[in-house]
């Protein structure tokens, strides 16, 4: 299997066009002789690290052998090891190479650890505090990267403990050779506790000092904590509209009645941006769009955007004010409104909306939302062919009231391109119809993905995702046809025409359904850093009916090339269905920014 594996990887990267392959031996730059276990011979390897040609004469080689054991020294000593005993020396072969001959000795080991405060000593109880926290175990090996580690979580502790000025000063550690122990002593200097003052902003900014002051994580006079300086720090970027957002503390000179300011710098981005882009498809044509968004004009980190679409199957004319930390903090209202046109197979629409969302966030991808809609909508859809083979159909006048109720995980570690995680998201829409019908009824989705690397390096991902949804309380053709569930296209089951899955009038217009069911697994592989290639298969069912039905289903498969673009990559997807219907094209191609899912 790896060997059929990797065939594969070369001819595909050949296809890209090439892939030069260099190999030179590499060795140590000395060789290890002596009485060591295996853990510490491979840490020595390490540290001494390789070199790319043997040793050019004996002098060449003695150099080597003596760089080796100083290093291999260093790192006995690192790890406990103060009798060891390291000599460089050269072999007798021709050409020479460099060798060093090891002897540890004993591991000397760790004492419980002492303290000197430095100026005034913190409270017994924060003493003890930062006592335990050194963690050092009696008689486990005595380890330099564990005397530094025990001082750092000394001063994280006091600083945890509202010590913003904690420093550790140059620590005593004494080797007892005939104990053979290492006894560590840290000097720290703790400072005054710090009590937290009111927000100051510096730099050029637009924004309200008050908008920035409502976002603070704590009350004035509230005792020091780096979590919550971090906490207001990240309030300030999730929005998108800084560059960049600083908070620290003030000198400690500024202190003003035993509350210490702190200071927030903020660098603004643009005060406008404008983004072009562009898709096609052979099942859903081709189109542009415009997206124009103006970042912070009311000085609350908020952003008004516009968006203008010009699609075969749809156009579109948007705008959006989104308004982070609304009410309360990590809350984020959004309103907007605008017109939309659609022109599928199934139906035809033009109308216009205006709805208003409110997102709560506990993470900046971990959310829920709450919020609704309201549109008017004509609607020009088929309902059946006569006898005569003429379509039959209604055009409608509706006015649509739709809340919604949703929410969203995101544990992947990308948006445009996982390599590893997953995701999960559902909503429910219960949706009130006036006008030319009258109905009520609720609409709900859930999807979930997920990312496995095979590889360290995520260069082999098998990504997998699946959907499922329904309409309940209504029925088929009660339920306008721009809101019933249709399967196949790019973002769907792909292989099929947009909407091509699922039931069908006689002359072959989508019908769409009252329940959906999509999967799709893919595998991706990393060719270069720049190309990749995808296989994929896709599978989905539309039902007549409101549980998910599996007859009339549609499976398609194909292959991908993917080309890294920086911020994501640029996907080309050639799909063919393995279930085809009448009418249905062998070939689609679809072209588009980011992973299909």
């Amino acid at each position: 299997m790896r060997r059929l594996r990797s065939a594969f990887i070369v001819a595909s990267a050949a296809l890209l066009g090439g892939i030069g392959i260099s190999a030179r031996a590499a060795e140590l730059k000395a060789s290890i002789e002596g009485p060591i276990d295996r853990g510490l011979r491979e840490e020595i390897a390490l540290t001494i690290g390789e070199t790319k040609g043997p040793a050019q004469n004996a002098l060449d080689a003695r150099r080597r052998a003596r760089e080796a054991a100083a290093d291999a020294i260093k790192l006995l000593r690192s790890e406990g090891y103060y009798e060891g005993r390291v000599a460089p020396d050269i072999s007798s072969s021709e050409p020479p190479h460099a060798v060093i001959r090891v002897t540890p000795g004993r591991r000397f080991h760790m004492t419980r650890g002492a303290m000197s405060w430095i100026g005034a000593p913190p409270p017994d109880v924060d003493q003890r505090a930062v006592v335990a926290s050194l963690k050092l175990i009696p008689g486990a090996p005595g380890k330099a990267s564990e005397v530094i580690a025990a001082e750092e979580r000394a001063i994280a502790a006091l600083r945890a403990r509202g010590y913003a000025d904690a420093q550790a000063q140059p620590r005593e550690v004494i080797v007892d050779y005939d104990a053979q122990t290492v006894a560590p002593t840290y000097r720290i200097a703790s400072g005054a506790p710090v009590r937290l003052g009111p927000v100051e902003i510096t730099g050029g900014t637009r924004s309200r000092l008050r908008f920035v002051q409502r976002l603070a994580p704590w009350k004035i006079g509230d005792p020091y904590s780096a979590a919550k300086l971090a906490k207001l720090e990240q309030r300030l970027l999730d929005p998108g509209v800084f560059e960049a957002a600083a908070v620290t503390l003030a000198p400690i000179e500024q202190t003003k009645g035993g509350l210490r300011p702190v200071l927030v710098v903020l660098s603004d981005r643009r005060a406008s941006t404008l983004e072009l882009g562009a898709g096609y498809s052979t099942t859903n044509g081709s189109g542009a769009d415009a997206k124009y968004v103006i970042y912070n004009r009311l000085g609350r980190a908020d952003s008004l955007t516009f968006l203008l679409r010009g699609y075969d199957i749809q156009q579109k004319l948007d705008a959006e004010l989104a308004l982070p930390h609304w009410l309360r903090a990590d809350q984020v209202l959004k309103v907007g409104g605008g017109f939309l046109g659609d022109r599928t197979a199934a139906y035809n629409d033009l109308g216009g909306g205006i709805r208003a969302d409110v997102e709560r966030h506990f993470t900046k991808t971990t959310f829920i939302t709450v919020g609704a809609a309201f549109d008017y909508a004509a609607t020009s859809e088929k309902t059946a062919i006569n006898l005569q083979a003429t379509p039959v159909g209604e055009d409608l006048k509706l006015e649509i009231l739709t809340g919604l109720a949703a929410f969203a995980i995101d544990r992947s570690n990308d948006v445009l391109n996982p390599t590893r995680g997953w995701r999960l998201e559902a909503r429910a829409e219960p949706t009130l119809i006036t006008g030319d019908r009258n109905l009520t009824y609720l609409r709900a989705q859930t999807q979930a993905s997920v990312y496995l690397p095979l590889t360290p390096n995520a260069g082999t991902v098998v990504a997998a995702r699946f959907k499922i949804g329904s309409i309940w309380g209504g029925k088929i053709p009660d339920v306008p046809a721009d809101r019933r569930f249709y399967v196949g296209g790019g973002g769907s089951v792909r292989g099929y025409g947009y909407q091509g899955v699922g039931p069908r009038l006689s002359d072959n217009t989508p019908e769409g359904g009252l329940s959906e069911v999509e999967a799709s697994v893919e595998f991706r592989q990393r060719i270069t850093q720049d190309w990749g290639l995808v296989g994929f298969l896709d599978a989905g069912a539309v039902g007549t009916g409101p549980a998910p039905a599996f007859t009339g289903y549609g499976v398609g498969a194909g292959l991908g090339v993917r080309y890294n673009l920086g911020f994501a990559p640029l996907r080309v997807d050639l799909a063919t269905p393995l279930k085809p219907h009448a009418g249905d094209s062998r070939i689609h191609v679809y072209v588009s920014i980011g992973q299909s899912f």
